[in-house]
């Protein structure tokens, strides 16, 4: 664990900050502003969000008026350009220090649950990976921030957040979301655009070459740009044990099922997981042959040599491909997750699959300072500023970071028009206590499918039976409370067609 010296320089439905989960459209905005007017407290004494960072060093240095304070920041390895500008910023302003901590990030969110077991506090701030709030709160290691919220948040802060439906947990606020993680596909323009091309496809498939609607579409277009003699691979999607389940999740979700009932029964080896899986498999073929082992960084490196028609990532993929390693820059084109039809009607459920949270320590002396650190973080022109990092991790998650022009250079306006869909639509992660358990399992029983050691029915089957064991020990009241609230964020145009 790296430190890194700077320089001196409720969330409760029922009240009035909590309004908005769902920003799939303009009419659903509408409705947000309205509860948020509905449910306003007329004594709240909250920032505006006009100036929002101003106020904050303003009352930061009135809270450590004549006092020494330090804060000591816990963050992902790779991320310390996007949080180390932002953190000076408020370290010169308001003569608060500041230590930067780096952990791995296969380590960071175990470092966080470590510190509150021994009980000795080595940073007051934390940026953990945003699925595993739920198993840090359940044991103590970050604050519920309510209060804070109450006194300082703006009323109308969150309606430019895309994706917030991971900074609660069972109604209570635990962090700020401070990176646009969602799911999106990389097509080969040239490819698509291709007068030659789009005659055969549309001879052997009836239907125009095009972005892709659905997995059904996905799957024909790989299979048909899949010429391995030519050189050409239908694709670059994840195969390795530690990717393949987050695109069988979102294909799952787009055949109109929730993992879960309202009896957190599985259904995830229904009729319709299993066909998510087969299909998922069968596409397998048509990919070029390291997907089964190459991870992240070995992926963005063989889709940039331009020879393969599609790929899935996020925006450090973008970063990658528009950048000058690449020999498929200017020519791509992009699009959400694929959907699938349901009831007849188009059914979009893009993902989101990572992302970090600015999270304050339950063990730190100064929780109001450090809440108001994040909000300054998570602010519209700070945030903007952490974004603009282009070798950074964190991506767009505000609605102001789409229109900065250092941003739009860095992902491109096509790239991030198609990102900006996927936040304000994506489907959350499993936000449930013991959320690596569930999808541990889940991986290894597809990897065993993808290896042909298991039939998808099988791997299915296996993995449903360890889940329902898996929420009998942590409780399936518990279990199901979160479940419940968790389905209740989903958007609302696709929590209108799953089931």
């Amino acid at each position: 664990m790296q430190i890194i010296k700077g320089n001196n320089m409720k969330y409760q439905f029922s009240n009035s900050r909590r309004k908005l989960l769902i920003k799939a459209s303009s009419a659903a905005i509408a409705s947000q502003i309205s509860a948020t007017s509905l449910f306003a407290k007329p004594n709240q004494a909250q920032f505006t969000l006009n100036n929002l960072d101003e106020q904050i060093i303003k009352q930061a240095k009135k809270l450590t008026e004549g006092k020494s304070v330090t804060l000591s920041i816990l963050q992902p390895q790779g991320s310390l350009g996007n949080v180390k500008p932002v953190g000076d910023i408020f370290s010169k302003l308001t003569n608060i220090s500041i230590n930067y901590i780096e952990s791995s990030l296969d380590e960071i969110n175990a470092k966080i649950l470590a510190q509150s077991l021994s009980n000795e506090i080595s940073f007051d701030i934390a940026l953990p990976a945003t699925f595993g709030l739920p198993d840090l709160i359940e044991a103590g290691s970050i604050r519920d921030l309510d209060e804070f919220v109450d006194s300082y948040e703006p009323t109308n802060f969150y309606h430019d957040m895309l994706y917030p439906t991971g900074d609660f947990y069972k109604n209570k606020f635990y962090g700020y979301q401070t990176d646009g993680d969602t799911y999106l596909m990389f097509y080969n323009k040239a490819w698509l655009e291709d007068k030659t091309e789009q005659n055969n496809f549309k001879k052997e498939y009836g239907y125009p070459l095009a972005v892709p609607k659905t997995w059904e579409q996905l799957d024909q277009m790989t299979r048909f740009f899949h010429r391995p003699d030519e050189n050409m691979y239908g694709g670059a999607l994840f195969r390795n044990k530690d990717y393949i389940a987050w695109e069988w999740w979102t294909r799952f979700h787009a055949k109109g099922y929730y993992p879960f009932n309202n009896k957190l029964q599985p259904q995830i080896n229904s009729d319709a997981g299993v066909e998510a899986l087969t299909e998922l498999l069968e596409t397998t073929n048509y990919l070029y042959p390291q997907s089964k082992t190459n991870g992240l960084f070995e992926n963005w490196e063989a889709f940039a040599e331009g020879n393969m028609f599609c790929n899935i990532g996020w925006g450090g993929t973008q970063k990658y491909l528009n950048g000058p390693k690449s020999k498929i820059k200017d020519n791509l084109a992009f699009g959400p997750a694929p959907g699938g039809i349901v009831n007849n009607e188009l059914l979009h459920t893009p993902y989101f699959n990572w992302g970090w949270n600015y999270t304050v320590s339950s063990l730190t002396k100064e929780p109001e300072i450090a809440y108001l650190f994040t909000l300054f973080a998570c602010s519209p022109k700070m945030s903007t500023e952490a974004v603009k990092f282009a070798d950074g991790y964190f991506d767009p998650f505000r609605s102001e970071h789409y229109s900065d022009s250092e941003i739009q250079e860095t992902y491109s306006e096509p790239f991030l028009a198609a990102h900006k869909f996927s936040m304000e639509n994506s489907i959350p992660d499993l936000y449930l206590t013991g959320q690596g358990e569930y999808w541990d399992i889940l991986k290894e029983n597809i990897d065993l499918a993808n290896r042909s050691t298991l039939t998808p029915k099988l791997a299915l089957d296996t993995t449903a039976k360890a889940w329902n064991q898996i929420s009998a020990r942590y409780g399936v009241k518990a279990q199901l409370e979160q479940w419940q609230f968790l389905k209740s964020k989903y958007p609302e145009n696709i929590r209108k067609k799953l089931i």
